[in-house]
This record gives structure tokens, C-alpha cells and sequence, in this order.
């Protein structure tokens, strides 16, 4: 979507929830789904006289993002309080980072236009902080409940420089964002549980002037469609605003994804309201040479890498590359499949795994881990089709069996009688039949129709329940008409 006259300018605030299983200062369980306030301790309560205790956890994967950022970790960071006052914040303040953040200066890469170009979005900081409980509205009259089985769930929020500079932007940055951090194992990503969402900082302004305009923050996105629906919103709300006269205020807002429009929630706070100071509970956090290369040394091929690698190695598109390694089992999925196919048909593989493999998952609602059908079955398969046993379109129904359980491709092709009809005879025959019963499509063919060919070539394929080989019978269509 383009804005004539106007820049607009993107800055986002990640919450990934980090994937402990106890809290960043409690022994509390994070699982999501407990029953309320049966996953929260005196420490999340805000008791007078506990104390804090730093997850070690946290700190460990927190130093595995900046480092697969390209950031630098500190070699001290301190905890600071964060004051402000809602009923889920029993403490009255956040434990939070703020001068002095565990993460900084890193960047992602995103791609654009198809994945051919690549632009690079900078990362200010990531640091580490408690999540606060939840408000409860839904069971209560006039009053609402507060659910703290939330309250100090470990949480990295990662805030980009305002380098985006469309929601298409916005959400292609926070796609890759999701990616890598499951790459990394550090977060499940769940947006519906809340694992992974976003605060959208937007403003516009005339194309050329080099201030900023007055950004709007929209809290709590959680689904990418949300985000580039809010973001939109925001983009054309403002700039209404501003060609009507008025001025846009800074302020905090939420989405309605029913309405499809974002609302006023409060004035924006600035950091100066918050009154950060150092937590006098918790020391500050050394992370020397040696602990930091640990965890380096332990790190996975990154998706960056990897993508690299699948076009240098197999040829791929930039498209299919990014695709592929979007998903950490995927591409997995698709190097099992290219090691028992070979490397000269990693273009089929990468087909298959963008195409009926991910269509049958999300159908099924199921991740690649649980596919029914497995590289080596899928192997089978193609190997089939590369040989001429079945044609491509044959094989999709073979796959289906197979996702059903029927077998693997072999017993499913002899049981069903899939076999493809090479046999030129066989199918001069099927030509001839369907060349005879279709005079007017010959006339228009031989008169200059040439899409009139598609027809004949549907025919005879119908006739032969779609075993007959594509190529023959494209080769004997053309020879007879």
C-alpha cells in the first residue's frame, strides 16, 4: 500500500516468552493453561521479605539471541525497577532492564520483493524482563479478576530501530523474528497463548522532512494479520489527522480485530514516568568470555546460514529457500528428503514439501514432526513419478492414501492400479478416439485456436483416468491434429 506525499516510519517491541520451565525469579511453573493463580508464588505476589532469585536459564538464552543477532552481550547488565500501577502488578513495578540490557546492536535481515532483496532492520536492544499477570473480565459483574499465573514468566523484549517502512515490512521482520527464535529453541511461539507478541510504534511524515512525527503505540498484536491490519489502520488514521489540520497525539492504543480499528487505551507514558532505579534485590549479571562462547559454540545453523546454503548447494530460489527454513523440522524434513532422492532433484523435494506435505499439515493442523508421512515415504514416492511409474498429478492421490494410511507409494500404486500408460499405442489409440468425437474443436484448432489445445489434452487424459503419460500424449496430439 503506497502513501503518496507521505514516509511512513515502523518501530516494533517483541515479547517473546522464553521457554523455561520456572520462572525468571521463582521456582513457579510457567505452563500455560493452569487453573488462575495456582502457578504463582509469594515472589511473583510481591510477599514483603522474599527475595528474587535470577533463572540462570533465561540469562542463557537470552545471550543465544543476541549472539544469533549479531549483537553485542554485555559483559555486566543490571535488573532496574520499572514502577507503575495496574492491579496485575502486585509489586507496584516490573523488574526489567533499562540502561544497561543484557542484549544490543544486533540486526535481522529481511526479504523483499519475492525474497530477491534484502534489507537490514536494526535491532536497539533486547533485554530481559518479568511478564505481568492478566485482568479478567469474562465470569464477573461489575468487578473484574486477576489471574497472576503470568506474573514473572521470563520475557526478552526485543525493540527495533525505526527502520520499517510499511506493514509489510513490519510483518515480514516479525516473521523472521518468530522463525529464529524457534529456531533457537528459546520460545514455542505460540501467538494465541501470548508466547510471542508485539507493541507496534508508528508515525508518518511528509516524504523528505527528517523528523520524526508523533508516534502511536498499539499494544499486544498477536498474529501477524492483526499487525498488518493495525499498522495500516494506524498509517491512514494519522495521516487523516494531519491533512485535516489537526496534530496526532502520542498515546498508547489497542487494536479491535473486530472492527478492524485501533482505539485510545492512555496518554503514552515516557521512560521518565516509569522511574527506573537499579533493583537493590538482584546483583548485577557478569557474562564473561567463556560463558558467552559456550553458548556460541553450542549454537544451530541459523536460518540465514542454512538459507545460503540451500541455494548455493541445491540450486533453490530464494523463494522456496525462505520457505524452507522458516520452520526449523521443515527443512529438516527437506534435507532428509533430498539425501534419499539426491541432490540433482532437490527442486522436486522442495516442491513437494511447499506443496502437498504443507498443505496436508496445515489441513491437519499438525507440525512437521508429526507428518504421516515420513522423507523416506515421500522418497518412495517421487522416485515413482522420476521413473514414470505415475505422473505428477497421480502421485498427489497417491500421497493422499498414503497420508490415510494405505501404504507406502508402491503398494498404494498396485492396489489402486495407478500404474502410468506409457505404452504409445495405447494411447494413439485414446488420441484418436478423442480426435474423432471433438470435429468442432478441430476446426477451431486448425483454424488458429491454439488454446483449443488444452482441451484435447484434458480429454485424453480423462479418457485414460489420468494415467496416460503427459508427454506421449502431448506428442501425439500434435503430430495427428
Amino acid at each position: 500500500m503506497s502513501y503518496p506525499g507521505w514516509e511512513v516510519v515502523i518501530g516494533l517491541e517483541v515479547h517473546v516468552q522464553l521457554k523455561t520451565q520456572s520462572k525468571i525469579f521463582s521456582g513457579a511453573a510457567t505452563t500455560y493453561g493452569a487453573e488462575a493463580n495456582r502457578q504463582a508464588c509469594a515472589i511473583d505476589l510481591g510477599f514483603p521479605g522474599v527475595l528474587p532469585v535470577l533463572n540462570q536459564q533465561a540469562v542463557e538464552m537470552a545471550v543465544k539471541f543476541g549472539l544469533a543477532v549479531g549483537a553485542q552481550i554485555a559483559e555486566r547488565c543490571v535488573f532496574a525497577r520499572k514502577h507503575y500501577f495496574y492491579p496485575d502488578l502486585p509489586k507496584g513495578y516490573q523488574i526489567s532492564q533499562y540502561e544497561l540490557p543484557i542484549v544490543a546492536h544486533g540486526h535481522l535481515d529481511i526479504s523483499t520483493d519475492g525474497g530477491e532483496t534484502s534489507k537490514r532492520i536494526r535491532i536497539l536492544r533486547a533485554h530481559l524482563e518479568e511478564d505481568a499477570g492478566k485482568s479478567v473480565h469474562e465470569g464477573f459483574e461489575a468487578a473484574s479478576g486477576i489471574d497472576l499465573n503470568r506474573a514473572g514468566t521470563p520475557l526478552i523484549e526485543v525493540v527495533s530501530e525505526p527502520d520499517l517502512r510499511s506493514a509489510g515490512e513490519a510483518v515480514a521482520y516479525l516473521k523472521k523474528l518468530h522463525s529464529l527464535v524457534r529456531y533457537l529453541e528459546i520460545c514455542d511461539g505460540n501467538m494465541q497463548e501470548g508466547s510471542f507478541r508485539c507493541d507496534a510504534n508508528v508515525s508518518v511524515r511528509p516524504v523528505g522532512q527528517e523528523e520524526l512525527g508523533t508516534r502511536t503505540e498499539t499494544k499486544n498484536l498477536n498474529s501477524f494479520r492483526f499487525v498488518e491490519k493495525a499498522i495500516e489502520f494506524e498509517i491512514e488514521r494519522q495521516i487523516d489527522v494531519l491533512e485535516s489540520g489537526g496534530s496526532v497525539d502520542q498515546e498508547t492504543r489497542l487494536f479491535d480485530p473486530d472492527k478492524g480499528e485501533t482505539r485510545t487505551m492512555r496518554s503514552k507514558e515516557e521512560a521518565m514516568d516509569y522511574r527506573y532505579f537499579p533493583d537493590p534485590d538482584l546483583l548485577p549479571v557478569v557474562c564473561d568470555g567463556a560463558f558467552v562462547s559456550s553458548i556460541r559454540d553450542a549454537l544451530p545453523e541459523l536460518p540465514e546460514a542454512r538459507r545460503t546454503r540451500f541455494m548455493a548447494s541445491f540450486g533453490l530460489p530464494a523463494y522456496d529457500a525462505d520457505a524452507l527454513v522458516a520452520e526449523r523440522d521443515l527443512a529438516a524434513y527437506f534435507e532428509a528428503l533430498v539425501a534419499a532422492l539426491g541432490e540433482d532433484n532437490a527442486k522436486l523435494a522442495a516442491n513437494w514439501c511447499l506443496g502437498e506435505l504443507t498443505a496436508s499439515l496445515n489441513e491437519h493442523n499438525l507440525d512437521v514432526a508429526a507428518s504421516a508421512v515420513t522423507p523416506d515415504a515421500l522418497a518412495g514416492l517421487l522416485k515413482r513419478v522420476l521413473d514414470n511409474t505415475v505422473s505428477g498429478k497421480i502421485a498427489k492421490d497417491v500421497f493422499a492414501a498414503m497420508w490415510a494410511g494405505e501404504g507406502d507409494a508402491d503398494s498404494v500404486i498396485e492396489a489402486r492400479g495407478l500404474k502410468q500408460i506409457t505404452d504409445s499405442g495405447a494411447i494413439e489409440t485414446l488420441v484418436d478416439q478423442v480426435i474423432a468425437d471433438s470435429p468442432a474443436q478441430v476446426e477451431q484448432y486448425r483454424s488458429g485456436k491454439d488454446k483449443v489445445f488444452g482441451y484435447f489434452v484434458g480429454q485424453v487424459m480423462k479418457l485414460s483416468k489420468g494415467k496416460a503419460n503427459p508427454g506421449e500424449v502431448n506428442r501425439l496430439l500434435k503430430s495427428k491434429l
